[in-house]
Formats: structure tokens, C-alpha cells, sequence
């Protein structure tokens, strides 16, 4: 069986992969509820893919619409025939749940949404295994995968990508075929996702025999394969006290195409590697403003459509801008890039003095500033003709976030997890520059369940041979406590604390 590509039909095959280790189990009431939840959350996912298959489908039909072409009005109807079929196989298997709810004795008055008799499996077996229903089943999935087979031209990428299938066998099983392996001795609980799953495997493969679709319906002539953001300001220059206002959106071009003119104010534009570049040397101050005309040739009608939008760009006199590259504040401990600028002036002329800080040069207008004490530091830049002051705050790396593992915070665990877990971390959550902080040490407290808890103080980041032994003992129903957790981060004189972490091991 293929590793699917959609992370949604990835996460649906691990939770059955979930619920096929669970059977192995001795199943408790709690285990047979989970059946029912994972068959809830099978049905949503079901839902969402649904959504995205109806606005799949209509868009295919608007683009056969304002498009129209022998091809495009062939794959608009295969569009259609393969969500019918899918939609007709998920009625049918639906229709399989609810005599299975019957048989098991119908709504339970206790718990809404479950049978009454969820534990058994002679139902089951005789059902889809002495009846013939899984053989049906099983028929009917190799008939509807052969459909949606066809339905792509049997194109390899589209078809290895189809979920709904009969897998093979696994070595080692003692079942004779698909339906004693899928249904034979399985408890009526255990059943629902099972059906729930291959309806949500239909789905998706209707998804996918769309996707496919859409690309012979809308076409492949144009193709865009470069991609950047393009910005549109309303005024490319504004002064203190005025609010600055642009359209900001992806903007996607062919690297080779050659249906394209642009011109500015009626010069044409020579294009490189799909993109224009215009350039003019302005002689007087004051607002300049320019018209983009955009011709493009329609691959799939052969109109040629025109676009035309007004710019404007502001030429001013000579000024100074400091622009900090991560936030307004310099950290102690780190390098803080800035980069600094001047109107019409060479970045080799801008010269940056400090007090309170230091600063090196890194060429191009581009400098780092250090800094060892807290408090204020100011910044003196100086360029031909113009001389500013700018003021900024000094402060410590903010606290770190203590984790276990460098990834859980305090809550419950599993064992198993938790005894992977090799000692606690700094984590520098949403800070945007290279640093990091090291663990000084810290006290574990070992409190297991129903006995007196036994603490010991840990040198360092990882588990000392105290410390890893307690981790070894745990058991549901434990508890760990890690208080006093230090730390030191870069620029630090002394250990910062950063309190404590807590877990449950269940």
C-alpha cells in the first residue's frame, strides 16, 4: 500500500493503524468509547473533504463554462460521473452502518450515538464473514478504484495516489482473506471507523480523480512557475504623522513566456526571465506618477486582454532612516543587526557613533550593535550634509520557556514517552535572534503514587544518574515535579530562575 501525499489521508491512515493495535488489546469500556470518537472524527474529516470536492467540482464546471472546448466538456462530465459514483459507494456503505447499529440492538438510551451491544463479535463475524458481506465490500472497492482508474487515463501519479483499495494481506495472519482479516472476531465498536475509513478513502480518491480533472479542463499552455510578492503602494514616500497604504499580494509569472507586453507611459518594457524592469532618473522634487499597461494573450482562447493600473513615487531631498532588522530594543548578549540609510547618499558615506553600545561595520549600510549593560543607548549617524541622533532601549534575552525534552510543557505524559525524555531545555520561544540558553541545573522531586516523595538536585541540562534513575521507576499514576530550573543565556552574570515544570505520568 502507497504512503498517501495528503497530510489529512496520512493522519486518517495512522489513526486506523491506531485503532488496529487497540484490537489487539484487552478492550475496556474506555477503549470501545474511543472506537465511537475515532469514528466521529473520521466523519468531520469526511465533511471538510466533502466541502473541498463540491468547490472543486463547481469550479471545474465554471472553468469548462468560460472556456469551452471538446476536452473541457469531456472532463467536466468525468468530474461529474466519478463524485456520483464515489457519493453512490459511500450511500452504500453507509447503509451497511446503519444495519450493523440495528443488529447490535439499536440506539443505547445510556449513550446516545452508540448500539447497545458494542462488545459483540459474533455479529460481526456472521455479518460481513458467514454472510458474504465483506466479500461485497471487498468487490465493490476493486470495481469503484477500477472506475476511477479509468476515469484519469490509468495515469500513474493519480492512480498511486488513490487511498480506496484492498491492501494485501500482511505475512503472518491466519486469515484466509480480506474479509476474516477486516471483520472476523472484531467487536461491533471496532467495526464503525472500520467502515468509516473506507468511506473517508472514497472520498479522497474522488479528490484526487478531481484534481485531475481540473488540469485537462483548465488547461496547461501557461505555465507559472516563479512566483514573488508584489507590493503596490498608494505612495512610495510619506512623512511623520501620515499613514502609508499598500496592496500587498503573490504575484505569479512564466519564467518563458512570450505572450506578454509591458509598457510604462508608452515605452515598452524588455522582459527577462518573465519580468520587466522599468527605470527612469527623476530631475525635480515633488510626486511623480506613471501608467503600467499589461497585455497578455490568452493561451487557451487567443483574446488578448489588457490591464493598465497608475503608480506614483515620491522624490524628496536628502534624509536619514535607521531601521532596526529585528525589534525596536538592542539585547544584551547577541549581535542586533541594523541597517542604515541616507536619500541619495552611498552607503559608504553613512557613518553610525554610539554611546551606551557598541557598534561594528559590515558594509553596505548594514552594522551590528553589542550591548553588556541595560538601560538607554544612543546612536549618532552622521552622512554629507546631515547628522541625527536615534534612541534605543537596552535590555536582557528575555526568560527562556523551561520544557521537558525541549518540547512538553507541564500536563500529563505516557509513560513510555516520558522515559524517552533525556532532561529539560531552555527554549527561546518567538525570539527572533540566534541565541541560546543553557540549563545551570535544577530539582527533581519523584512522588509516587500513594508514597512519600523523594527529591534530588540535578547539575546541568540532561539527567544525572540520580535523577535518571527515578525516571526509570515511572509508572501511571506518578507524579514529577522540576522546580528551581536555572538557567543562563548569553550576556547573563549570574543564573536567571525559571521556576518549575509538572507531570502526571498516566
Amino acid at each position: 500500500m502507497s504512503i498517501p501525499k495528503e497530510p489529512r489521508q496520512l493522519m486518517i491512515n495512522l489513526m486506523y493503524l491506531v485503532l488496529t493495535a487497540l484490537l489487539a488489546l484487552n478492550v475496556s469500556a474506555e477503549v470501545m468509547n474511543a472506537f465511537f470518537s475515532l469514528d466521529r472524527g473520521l466523519k468531520n474529516s469526511r465533511d471538510i473533504v466533502e466541502k473541498n470536492n463540491t468547490s472543486l467540482t463547481a469550479a471545474i464546471e465554471k472553468a469548462a463554462t468560460d472556456y469551452p472546448s471538446p476536452q473541457a466538456e469531456d472532463y467536466k462530465n468525468r468530474a461529474k460521473q466519478a463524485g456520483q459514483m464515489v457519493e453512490e459507494f459511500v450511500a452504500y456503505v453507509e447503509g451497511i452502518r446503519k444495519g450493523l447499529f440495528e443488529k447490535a440492538g439499536g440506539e443505547n438510551p445510556k449513550v446516545p450515538g452508540q448500539p447497545k451491544d458494542i462488545r459483540n463479535k459474533d455479529i460481526t463475524t456472521k455479518m460481513f464473514v458467514n454472510d458474504g458481506l465483506g466479500n461485497e465490500i471487498e468487490q465493490k472497492i476493486k470495481d469503484l478504484r477500477a472506475k476511477l482508474t479509468d476515469i484519469v487515463d490509468k495515469d500513474g501519479g493519480t492512480v498511486s495516489s488513490l487511498p480506496l483499495d484492498v491492501e494485501e494481506l500482511p505475512q503472518g495472519t491466519t486469515a484466509k482473506n480480506w474479509s476474516e482479516f477486516k471483520f472476523k472476531q472484531m467487536p461491533v465498536a471496532a467495526v464503525f471507523p472500520l467502515l468509516g475509513k473506507i468511506q473517508s478513502d472514497a472520498k479522497n480518491s474522488a479528490t484526487a480523480v478531481l484534481n485531475y480533472c481540473a488540469t485537462k479542463v483548465q488547461g496547461t499552455d501557461l505555465k507559472f512557475d516563479k512566483f514573488v510578492p508584489g507590493v503596490a503602494p498608494k505612495k512610495n514616500y510619506v512623512i511623520l504623522g501620515e499613514e502609508f497604504e499598500a496592496e500587498v499580494f503573490l504575484s505569479a509569472f512564466s519564467s518563458k513566456t512570450d505572450n506578454v507586453n509591458i509598457n510604462v507611459d508608452g515605452r515598452n518594457v524588455p522582459l527577462k526571465d518573465g519580468i520587466g524592469t522599468f527605470t527612469e532618473k527623476p530631475s525635480t522634487v515633488g510626486e511623480k506618477k506613471y501608467t503600467v499597461t499589461i497585455n497578455l494573450k490568452n493561451p487557451t482562447t487567443g483574446t488578448t486582454e489588457t490591464v493598465k493600473k497608475e503608480f506614483s513615487y515620491e522624490v524628496g531631498q536628502r534624509s536619514i532612516a535607521v531601521q532596526l532588522d529585528k525589534m525596536n530594543v538592542f539585547y544584551i548578549g547577541v549581535e542586533n543587526p541594523i541597517s542604515v540609510s541616507a536619500a541619495g547618499v552611498s552607503s559608504n558615506d553613512v557613518k553610525v557613533a554610539a554611546t551606551g553600545v557598541n557598534v561594528a561595520n559590515k558594509g553596505g549600510g548594514h552594522f551590528t550593535v553589542t550591548a553588556t549593560t541595560p538601560g538607554e543607548a544612543v546612536l549618532t549617524v552622521s552622512a554629507p550634509g546631515v547628522s541625527q541622533r536615534f534612541t534605543y532601549r537596552v535590555k536582557r534575552i528575555p526568560d527562556p520557556t523551561p520544557l521537558l525534552g525541549a518540547k512538553h510543557k507541564s500536563k500529563q505524559m505516557a509513560n513510555g514517552e516520558f522515559k524517552a525524555q533525556g532532561g529539560i531545555a531552555a527554549v527561546l520561544e518567538g525570539f527572533e535572534y540566534d541565541a541560546k540558553c543553557d540549563i545551570v541545573g535544577f530539582e527533581v522531586t519523584y512522588l509516587p503514587k500513594r508514597q512519600d516523595p523523594i527529591s534530588k538536585v540535578n547539575s546541568g541540562a540532561r539527567w544525572n544518574s540520580d535523577a535518571q534513575d527515578m525516571i526509570n521507576k515511572a509508572k501511571p499514576g506518578d507524579a514529577y515535579f522540576f522546580d528551581e530550573i536555572k538557567c543562563k543565556c548569553p550576556g547573563d552574570a549570574a543564573a536567571r530562575n525559571l521556576g518549575g515544570l509538572a507531570f502526571k505520568i498516566r
